[in-house]
C-alpha cells in the first residue's frame, strides 16, 4: 500500500484526478469503479474542470459504481444515480455508466446481473474508494464475514445516522443497499483510496497498522497489490 499525505482536501482531489487522468491516457477504454458520498465530490469537480479544458477524455471509458440504496428511484435526489448524474455523468462525455438498480424488482437477481456485467466488461481497471467512520467500504459494514460478490446489505445504525444529513426531516431513508462485495473490490486491478477530514483520523490509524481487522472492512485493501491511499493532513492525524 502506497500512502501519500497531502496538506488539504483540495490537494487530495487533484492528486486523485492525476491518477484517473493518467489511467485514461494510458488506456482510454478503461473500466472505472466509482464511489459516492461527500469525499469524491471535489475529485469529480476537478475531473469536470479537466474535461472542459480538454485534458481528459471519457468517451471510450466505462464505469460501475460501488453501490446504490435499495429500494430507491433513480429520480430521487438522494439516489446515487442522481448524485452521479449531478456531479459527473451529465458534465463529461462518459456515456457508458452503470450502477446497481435501486428500482430492481428482485434484489438478488440484480446483484447477479451486476457482477456478470462487470465481468463481461473485463473487470475494473481503477477503483475509487472512500471509507466510512466505522470502516466500511462501499456498503460493506463491519461483520464477522463478508460476501464476495455484489449483495444486498443491511446498513448499520452508524451509517444510517451519518447519512441522515442528506435526507429531509421526515423523509424515508433506506436502510438497505446494493453493494459490490469485498471480493469484487479486491478484483480491481488498481485501487485509489481517498480519505479526508479529522473525523476519519481514528479509522485511518487502523488502516495503517499492518493488520486485517474484521471490524474494519477497509483494512482488507491491505491484501491488494496496487493501492494508493491519498489523505489530507487532518485525516492522517498530523
Amino acid at each position: 500500500m502506497k500512502k501519500i499525505v497531502l496538506e488539504t482536501y483540495e490537494d487530495v482531489c487533484r492528486a486523485a484526478a492525476d491518477i484517473f487522468s493518467e489511467q485514461l491516457r494510458q488506456k482510454p477504454d478503461s473500466v472505472l469503479g466509482l464511489a459516492t458520498g461527500s469525499t469524491p465530490i471535489g475529485l469529480y469537480a476537478e475531473l469536470v474542470r479537466r474535461y472542459e479544458a480538454g485534458d481528459v477524455d471519457f468517451s471510450k471509458a466505462r464505469s460501475f459504481n460501488l453501490d446504490e440504496y435499495y429500494p430507491i428511484s433513480k429520480s430521487n435526489p438522494q439516489s446515487y444515480f442522481y448524485f452521479m448524474r449531478k456531479h459527473l455523468f451529465d458534465k463529461v462525455n462518459l456515456r457508458h455508466f452503470c450502477l446497481p438498480d435501486g428500482e430492481a424488482a428482485d434484489a438478488q437477481a440484480e446483484c447477479k446481473r451486476y457482477d456478470t456485467e462487470i465481468a463481461a466488461a473485463g473487470g475494473i481497471d481503477l477503483m475509487l474508494l472512500g471509507i466510512g467512520l466505522n470502516g466500511h467500504i462501499g456498503f460493506n459494514e463491519p461483520a464477522s464475514s463478508y460476501p464476495v460478490g455484489t449483495h444486498l446489505a443491511v446498513l448499520s445504525e452508524s451509517t444510517i445516522s451519518a447519512n441522515s444529513r442528506f435526507f429531509a426531516l421526515g423523509e424515508a431513508q433506506p436502510v438497505t443497499a446494493l453493494t459490490m462485495g469485498i471480493g469484487g473490490i479486491l478484483r480491481s486491478k488498481k485501487i485509489v483510496f481517498v480519505i479526508s477530514g479529522k473525523s476519519k483520523a481514528d479509522i485511518t490509524k487502523k488502516l495503517f497498522d499492518d493488520a486485517i481487522h474484521m471490524d474494519v472492512p477497509g483494512s482488507f485493501v491491505l491484501l491488494h497489490p496496487d493501492v494508493t491511499v491519498l489523505l489530507d493532513r487532518e485525516a492522517s492525524g498530523g
